[in-house]
């Protein structure tokens, strides 16, 4: 029996050493994730790090915790150590060149992930959702609520929109304005504070603490007795929380002044939450397992010397080329699907958002 057990155990040191043996032959990915303050990309760098295990290869997981220097020296980190292929989550895009310039006089292919990176030509693919699509469905998630196509209004509604130096921020304004602006144009909308521009309503580091300050600001300087808010526009649920935070500080939320619908984006818990409460309105679900399984298959075709799969091929300009895509369709969520979107499809059990 002794003989048997040391036998077993040895078999399974080996089993292991082989796996460990086949990932280190495949060699290591180097995936550069921009923080850990989003639940979102926690989830991003595990369902990587799961996949690519997977498949075989070893990982190197690295967040930078939103300061760019650091993530510079990240990715140079993982290009000296021999990375087969970079997968990156830019914080700023227009900040690698000179980095994946030496990825790519190394021989390293570069995929970005979720976020386009600008000024290169040495970004080789680009994984992501369709941006320009988040967008829509948050508008009309507002347009819904509000019974805007049944020509109810007008509707106070304040705009909210990413990080300016996202380049995903700017696919999901133009997204959602492509839906409000007839609605402002025509005045069914208004937007009080006349702050409309991507520039003026743009929140630096999708900060919820900076949406928070600005929509203090608006509520005082526009906003009273007089006139309420009826619908924020919010591009992410980080936003969409400090943004509710300011409209309650001020009585929002009562029977007598209800919170005014709220969009947002990547389904995070406290935000589910939010909504099966009646507070948020709406999120929009991106199943990042599904963003982990194609940005593993482009690695795999990548060095397998074979085209990774893409389905766009016009839309992403980086400023040096047309970056080949792939992009996922994502989901709006609210408190009539959340329970068969993201509870159905395993994505969170029920008990996480209860």
């Amino acid at each position: 029996m002794k003989f048997i057990t040391t036998a077993l155990a040895a078999l399974a040191l080996g089993l292991a050493t082989f796996g460990s043996a086949i990932a280190q032959e495949k060699g290591t990915i180097g995936i550069a994730m921009p923080t850990k303050s989003s639940a979102r990309w926690i989830a991003d760098g595990d369902n990587m790090v799961k996949v690519f295990k997977s498949k075989g290869y070893g990982t190197d997981l690295q967040y930078a915790e939103d300061d760019i220097p650091n993530q510079l020296a990240q990715i140079e980190g993982m290009i000296t150590k021999k990375v087969k292929v970079l997968v990156i989550a830019a914080i700023d895009g227009t900040t690698l060149t000179s980095a994946l310039k030496k990825a790519s006089d190394s021989g390293i292919k570069v995929i970005a992930y979720d976020r386009l990176i600008r000024g290169s030509e040495n970004v080789d693919y680009y994984a992501t959702f369709d941006n320009f699509q988040v967008g829509v469905l948050q508008a009309q998630t507002l347009e819904k609520a509000l019974g805007l196509k049944d020509g109810k209004g007008p509707f106070n509604i304040e705009l909210f929109a990413g990080s300016p130096d996202d380049n995903n921020a700017t696919f999901f304004f133009n997204g959602a304005m492509s839906v409000l602006k007839p609605y402002l144009d025509s005045g069914k909308l208004v937007v009080r504070s006349k702050q409309t521009a991507f520039d003026k309503v743009a929140t630096l580091r999708w900060d919820g603490a900076v949406a928070q300050a600005r929509m203090d600001a608006i509520l005082s300087a526009y906003y009273g007795k007089d006139a309420k808010v009826n619908a924020v526009l919010s591009p992410y649920d980080g936003l969409s929380m400090g943004i509710i935070s300011s409209l309650k500080a001020v009585g929002y939320g009562t029977a007598a002044q209800p919170l005014p619908f709220v969009s947002g984006q990547d389904a995070e818990v406290p935000s589910v939450k939010s909504i099966i409460k009646g507070e948020q309105y709406s999120t929009i679900f991106k199943d990042t397992r599904e963003l982990a399984k194609v940005t593993a298959n482009m690695v795999d075709a990548v060095l397998s010397g074979k085209q990774p799969e893409v389905n766009d091929t016009k839309t992403y300009d980086n400023g040096k080329k047309v970056v080949p895509s792939y992009l996922l369709k994502p989901v709006a969520v609210d408190a009539s699907n959340w329970k068969d979107i993201l509870v159905g499809s395993g994505y969170y059990t029920e008990a996480q958002v209860k």
